[in-house]
């Protein structure tokens, strides 16, 4: 999950947010999507105040109501989510949800964007030569240590969305099928490596598709485009040197629908680092659609 837009904004007021000596606060940074919301539910049930700042127009609105606190910041105002962070009494922040990063490329982006002084170092400061995920996403860690926050994994917090090997569906994958999982698993590894995406498209052991500054779903988008067969595999993994802080590989509703619609027929996915949002809602999609999917140990490719 990239720190960056395609639409940015200011402040909303935050609700009243009242310390508790008996109960820990934890920041979380909260982009789209279910994750956010799921960790927030999980941090609550373990007796924490979760005070939350979302990304505009990126985070869900409910988590004003699930959360201690709430306030939506501009994806480019990092000094803005430290202060308000810091106003919370956040002293540990984790990051949940997705934030596309494609906005960078846009046309006005410096206007559109405008970043606060604390961005402004950072970008033009840390990253003037690397502008990868992992480098952003490390930025920014470095600058909220800068201030004494710390970041955690969410997944610390929400174990259970890491899922276990093995196949989940009823359908299992064919020999062939599984020849091209293992063939896909070594090039999304290196692209993982490389920090340029997680999801690689393969048919009969060729790279249809790669995943880079789209994300996910266009990538299965313009695999679908380009495989018009059909019946090809995707394969999705944590990269080599992952950082279970911060842009974990996730699945979820949306990329089952998505698979189904570019004609995919399997989904191999990486157990025990790989997040799946509402695990027997998408199984129960996947068997319906006749999809597989499968999660693979990096012992099982290897061997």
């Amino acid at each position: 999950m990239s720190l960056l837009s395609s639409k940015t904004g200011g402040t909303r007021p935050s609700q009243r947010f009242v310390a508790s000596s008996d109960q820990p606060v934890i920041g979380l940074l909260a982009g789209s999507g279910r994750f956010p919301i799921l960790f927030a539910e999980a941090a609550k049930r373990q007796g924490y105040r979760v005070a939350c700042v979302g990304i505009r127009y990126e985070a869900p609105e409910v988590l004003a109501e699930i959360c201690d606190s709430f306030q939506y910041v501009g994806v480019t105002k990092l000094g803005g989510m430290i202060r308000t962070f810091k106003r919370q009494g956040a002293k540990q922040i984790v990051m949940a949800g997705k934030v596309t990063k494609n906005v960078m490329y846009t046309p006005m982006r410096v206007v559109r964007l405008w970043p606060d002084f604390r961005m402004f170092q950072m970008w033009y400061g840390r990253l003037r030569t690397d502008k990868r995920d992992d480098s952003i996403l490390l930025g920014v860690i470095a600058e909220f240590e800068k201030d004494g926050m710390t970041y955690a994994s969410a997944l610390d917090y929400c174990p259970e969305l890491l899922v276990n090997k093995g196949i989940l569906t009823r359908r299992k994958p064919t020999e062939t099928e599984w020849n091209d999982v293992v063939f896909g698993w070594d090039l999304a590894k290196e692209m993982g490596r490389l920090d340029v995406g997680q999801s690689v498209a393969v048919k009969e052991k060729a790279a249809i598709a790669i995943e880079a500054i789209e994300g996910t779903d266009r990538c299965i988008e313009r695999a679908g485009t380009l495989c018009r067969a059909g019946g090809w595999t995707l394969v999705k993994v944590a990269k080599p040197q992952q950082d279970m802080r911060f842009d974990v590989p996730t699945i979820g509703i949306s990329t089952i629908e998505n698979l189904h619609k570019a004609g995919a027929k399997v989904l191999a996915i990486e157990a025990n680092k790989t997040i799946v949002i509402d695990q027997p809602d998408v199984v129960a999609l996947a068997d319906r659609y006749g999809l597989t999917i499968v999660a693979v140990e990096p012992s099982e490719v290897a061997a």
